[in-house]
């Protein structure tokens, strides 16, 4: 049975439960939704203005039709039949004019109940005091009476209407739901359009975009759908075509890296092997070299040589295959003791060498002596081979870094190049380029690093840096 990560799993079970409320498209659809719905509100508060001046307008003209009718009697004063069949068709509950100080009761106020009064003055209106009288209107309690006052039928005169508010409420509220219902099938159509227009444009490509990395994060290494390319050039055409080329090299990457660990596993298995049967050889050839028969006293320094080769090679190439170099133990030594040290197994008692130990013998410095002391021994070692009859070998402190530098020809340009790279920067024909490979490794370990300072037909000096600020540790 497989075991599933049960974290791993919770997460996905989380996503996929809430994928609805966290998709892009719902979120697109519901701001593109309330967006046309707050501009339509923003719309609705002049237009409900307007509705209710209109309103109030249509009976203030009926009431000065009324009005125009009692000029006809020169007493200006009717029955009260007929001035209640004149407020009736003029929907009003009463009309009175002013002129100079003076309210003359046109039509009196007799199927007036009472309650409380709100002024309305149309003389001067603005839009912002309408909206807010509107708004008033359609949240005010029940029984109010308007008092309107506006111009009358001649010059000079004001006209004065007490209107019932509850017709002009129940016209706002009417209104107002029509609005609404437009509204929301406005809103509707537009966001569905506008959501389908982005769903198309923006949202399916990100989905696509998206689905790719999610995958990506969950295996890196393979997919099992490929992000296509696209003919777009904006921002995300871009984005889902870089995308695209770097699942392709990340893909290649990760199955050439898995074949190279393959590959390295089965090297490393056959060359501990190798080596074992290489000891077994070497012990052989020691053997052969004790006999008296002179062919195998010619034969044998050379296959003993050979052996050694072969033996370093299979020991240097399992050294280089750990994943990690080894934990650095820092530690405070003299630095003269082990440079000293590491220059007897370079060397190796060649005596055609000059030997220059020029660090300050009360040198002392904190950091891995068995890491310094492989990184200063392979150093000296290449140099001695390098050099070709009498030369001399040297090493010196220099602005806190330890430089060990020789009289050799110089390193070649194409072993330069490749210096530091395992199997490609050795200048020998029978070497391997792991060694200054590992040393830097060493080095890196410690915090610092191995570096080429320079090499030409007068030698060449390599540079060691130990500590994190580029130096050696120095303790006086």
């Amino acid at each position: 049975m497989d075991v599933v990560d049960q974290p791993a799993a919770e997460a996905q079970n989380v996503a996929g439960a809430s994928r609805w409320y966290d998709s892009l498209s719902i979120r697109l659809f519901a701001f593109t939704l309330a967006a046309i719905l707050l501009v339509e509100l923003l719309i609705f508060m002049p237009s409900a203005a307007t509705q209710r001046i209109n309103w109030i307008e249509t009976r203030i003209e009926a009431a000065r039709t009324a009005a125009l009718a009692l000029e006809a009697d020169p007493s200006r004063m009717v029955s009260e039949e007929l001035s209640n069949e004149l407020l009736e068709s003029a929907k009003v509950l009463g009309v009175a004019e002013m002129l100079d100080g003076m309210r003359m009761q046109l039509l009196p106020a007799r199927n007036w109940q009472g309650g409380e009064i709100v002024r309305v003055d149309l003389r001067q209106p603005t839009m912002t005091g309408s909206m807010g009288s509107a708004i008033g209107t359609l949240f005010a309690e029940d029984g109010r009476t308007l008092l309107v006052i506006a111009q009358g039928s001649a010059d000079g005169r004001t006209l004065e209407v007490l209107l019932d508010e509850a017709p002009l409420k129940e016209e706002l509220w009417g209104f107002a739901w029509r609005i609404l219902f437009l509204s929301l099938v406005i809103s509707v159509v537009v966001a569905a359009f506008l959501y389908g227009l982005l769903y198309g444009l923006v949202v399916k490509p990100m989905l696509r975009v998206t689905e790719s990395v999610e995958q990506f994060r969950a295996d890196p290494g393979s997919w099992t759908r490929t992000l296509p390319s696209t003919k777009r050039r904006d921002e995300i055409g871009r984005a889902q075509n870089a995308l695209a080329d770097m699942e392709v090299a990340v893909s290649e990457s990760f199955r050439q890296r898995r074949r190279l660990a393959e590959l390295g596993e089965a090297v490393a298995k056959i060359t501990h092997d190798l080596r074992n049967s290489l000891s077994v050889a070497q012990m052989v050839s020691d053997n052969l070299s004790k006999s008296d028969d002179p062919r195998v006293q010619s034969a044998a320094p050379r296959l003993e040589r050979a052996l050694r080769r072969a033996i370093s090679l299979a020991t240097q190439t399992l050294e280089y295959g750990k994943s990690d170099a080894p934990d650095a133990d820092l530690q405070e030594f003299n630095l003269f003791d082990a440079v000293e040290e590491a220059a007897l197994e370079g060397i190796n008692g060649n005596t055609q060498i000059d030997w220059v130990n020029d660090v300050p013998p009360a040198t002392r410095v904190t950091a891995d002596a068995e890491h310094l002391h492989r990184i200063a021994s392979n150093l000296i070692r290449n140099a001695a081979q390098a050099i070709e009859g009498d030369g001399e070998i040297s090493a010196f402190w220099e602005d806190g870094a330890l430089l060990i530098s020789d009289s050799g020809p110089g390193l070649p340009p194409l072993a330069r190049e490749n210096l530091f790279k395992p199997f490609a920067g050795s200048s020998k024909r029978d070497g391997t380029g792991l060694g200054l490979a590992i040393a830097r490794d060493l080095a890196r370990s410690m915090g610092g690093d191995l570096e080429l300072e320079s090499s030409d037909e007068t030698g060449t000096v390599f540079r060691i840096r130990l500590s994190p600020s580029g130096h050696l540790d120095e303790v006086n």
